[in-house]
C-alpha cells in the first residue's frame, strides 16, 4: 500500500534525480514507525535483511534529498529520522555522555517565543532563516 509519506519521498527523491527504491522504501518506512531517530547499528538490528553499505548510501540519498535529517551527537553514530517537513516540528535533548536522544515540543506561545528572538538574532546578523533546530545538551536521566 502507497502512502501519502511514500508520495512524497518519491517525488522528492525525482526532484534529486533518484528512485524511491525497494529498500528506500523500507528506510523510510521504518524511521516513520518509531519515535526516537536511529543509529545505523539500531537499523540493522531492526532490519538484518538490509545490507549495511546500502543503509549508509541510502540514508544519505534519502538525506540530500530532503526525506531524512541526520543528528550527529558527540559519540560514533550519527542518528537518522525522517526530516520534520514529514513529522512535526520538535526539537532533542542529547546526551552527551550516552549519545541518547530524546524528542520534545515546546508550547505554541514558547515556539512563537524563540522564533521571534531568532529572528531578531537573524536580522542582527543579515541572516535569512529557513527553520530552527533547538537541541539542549546534557546528560539523560541514565547518565546523570
Amino acid at each position: 500500500m502507497i502512502t501519502e509519506l511514500d508520495r512524497i519521498a518519491s517525488k522528492r527523491l525525482r526532484a534529486d534525480g533518484q528512485r524511491y527504491t525497494d529498500n528506500r522504501r523500507e528506510l523510510v518506512a521504518l524511521l516513520g514507525s518509531v519515535r526516537t531517530p536511529l543509529t545505523i547499528p539500531d537499523i540493522m538490528e531492526r532490519r538484518p535483511d538490509l545490507a549495511q553499505s546500502s543503509v549508509y548510501r541510502n540514508l544519505s540519498v534519502l538525506e540530500r534529498a530532503g526525506v531524512v535529517q541526520r543528528i550527529v551527537t558527540n559519540d560514533e553514530w550519527a542518528r537518522y529520522e525522517l526530516a520534520e517537513s514529514l513529522t512535526e516540528h520538535h526539537h532533542h535533548l542529547i546526551c552527551d555522555t550516552c549519545g541518547r536522544i530524546e524528542d520534545f515540543t515546546v508550547s505554541a506561545r514558547l515556539e512563537r517565543s524563540i522564533d521571534d528572538a531568532l529572528l531578531q538574532v537573524a536580522a542582527t546578523a543579515g541572516f535569512v532563516p529557513g527553520h530552527h533546530r533547538l537541541d539542549l545538551v546534557g546528560r539523560c536521566a541514565s547518565c546523570a
